[in-house]
């Protein structure tokens, strides 16, 4: 949760400390009095306007619960309460000064059935708080409102230290009822980008794969029918020179080859058999092997994770290498994997020019990317002029899918 309150005193200084304690009271009529008094006069139409909501919509759902559309009417009201709660927050924002995030929208898209979906949205932390809120600021709002009201005709002298007192029980409501609830809330919103992070990366992966298979793989294969064809052609004439059709057969198994490696290679970057069969040991040596400058692989596991971590353990090691080939400059390198407790841990060193950086360009924002979509870790250490020391941080998961100790 951001809060941030800024005083006069220190507005639009560069470096000026945020607190989440209120600027004083002030006896001149600045701006920002003026702002709390109209969000003060405002308190009761906003009041009357949730109070109403509450008491319509909610009660009417509570009342109905006894048939089909109760529960329905009860999770449509909540989320009704949600929008209320955002436009206070947007006020208290404009008129207070009161910085707070947005509480992470329900995951109601692709989440189960319907009836999951609507205890999902029965059970919603933040629109409960925000009926609390609303149900209360009936009294508070013609409270407010007939004070303010009443100060600005009669207690004139003294109003901006009445509207700042009344002003600081309004920020703490808003903090403490429309606030999101906790940092399980924040993580939610962490995981709703992430997983974008995912199906982003997903999509640019097939586009990848289209795109190698139909450059590739598939271009071979059609000029490898193209000249079976004419072969086939010339021996069906009857007269063919046996040397040109030799020739002619001769670049098409040609091409079959080259078509077959392209293949593997294709086959290899979706998910190589050997990580399949025997794991990473055996996959980052075979990587190893293929990286331009020599190193060393240590790979100290008791078991194996589950084929998700494993494989993006793969790929992080192989991209790592190969920007280790194309930019390093390196005479040596090194690959080391181990477990510490429930995290999967891998560290890729060379001794190279260094200056890697998570926007060098290099795919490494990608890595970091994938890393934290699945609540990892993704450390840059290479000072200009070397060494590089990358570090990847994966959560732990058992084949089986359980995570801890196995």
């Amino acid at each position: 949760m951001t809060e941030r309150l800024v005083s006069p005193g220190h507005a639009g200084k560069p470096g000026a400390a945020d607190s989440d304690r209120p600027p004083p009271a002030r006896f001149a009529y600045d701006p920002h009095t003026w702002k709390e008094i109209v969000h003060l006069l405002a308190n009761l139409p906003m009041a009357l306007l949730g109070f109403t909501y509450v008491v319509t919509v909610l009660f009417t759902g509570f009342g109905l619960t006894v048939t089909v559309i109760g529960f329905p009417l009860l999770a449509a009201g909540l989320m009704g309460a949600r929008q209320l709660g955002k436009l206070e927050r947007a006020r208290a924002r404009a008129l207070l000064g009161v910085r707070i995030d947005e509480p992470s929208p329900l995951p109601l898209r692709g989440t189960g059935g319907f009836f999951q979906r609507l205890w999902m949205a029965l059970k919603d932390p933040v629109g409960w708080r925000t009926v609390l809120y609303d149900f209360i600021r009936l009294p508070w709002g013609i409270l407010t409102f007939t004070i303010t009201l009443t100060s600005l005709f009669v207690l004139w002298p003294v109003l901006p230290f009445v509207a700042r007192g009344l002003a600081n029980a309004d920020r703490a409501m808003v903090r403490g009822l429309l606030s999101p609830s906790d940092e399980l809330e924040r993580r939610i919103a962490e995981l709703e980008s992430d997983r974008g992070v995912v199906v982003d990366t997903a999509a640019a992966d097939l586009r990848r794969i289209e795109r190698d298979l139909h450059d590739g793989a598939q271009a071979r294969l059609v000029n490898l029918a193209m000249g079976l064809g004419l072969a086939k052609e010339k021996l069906m004439e009857g007269h063919a020179d046996e040397k040109v059709v030799a020739a002619m057969v001769e670049e098409a198994h040609g091409e079959v080859k080259l078509a077959l490696q392209e293949l593997r290679d294709l086959a290899r970057g979706i998910h190589p058999a050997v990580l399949t069969d025997r794991g990473l040991d055996a996959a980052l040596s075979s990587v190893a092997s293929r990286c331009t400058v020599p190193v060393k692989v240590t790979v100290d596991l008791e078991s194996r994770p589950a084929a998700a971590i494993e494989g993006i353990a793969y790929f992080t090691v192989s991209e790592l290498l190969q920007n280790i080939s194309k930019h390093s400059g390196a005479k040596s390198a090194s690959v080391e994997v181990w477990r510490a407790e429930d995290r999967l841990l891998i560290q890729v060193g060379d001794d190279g020019r260094g200056g890697a950086r998570l926007d060098g360009g290099t795919g490494m924002r990608g890595l970091a990317d994938r890393l934290g979509a699945v609540d990892g870790l993704f450390v840059v250490d290479s000072p200009v002029g070397g060494p590089t020391a990358i570090t990847a941080e994966l959560p732990w998961r058992d084949r089986t899918g359980a995570s801890g100790e196995g």
